[in-house]
């Protein structure tokens, strides 16, 4: 089994410390405009669109949080080694 490579290490720390800034930043932005969007007339309607935009918000921090790190680990051992 291969040791964890410090380059590696450090560019999964780069990597998830850029997937949180995206999932604010970006995550923000599209909540926002979603939000912009609703056209609910009901409080069932508002319920399950805002019910929706939470899934979102989850879907979307796995997938910065999680993909940003090991893409930052895989560019490190690459770059440096």
């Amino acid at each position: 089994m291969e040791a964890v490579s410090p380059a590696g290490a450090i560019g999964a720390g780069i990597g998830l410390i850029l997937g949180w800034l995206d999932y604010r930043v970006v995550g923000g932005w599209v909540t926002r405009k979603l939000k912009e969007t609703d056209r609910s007339e009901t409080a069932a309607e508002k319920a399950d669109y805002e019910r929706r935009i939470v899934w979102f918000q989850r879907w979307f921090l796995l997938a910065t949080v999680g993909a940003f790190p090991i893409v930052g680990y895989f560019l490190g051992r690459a770059v440096a080694g």
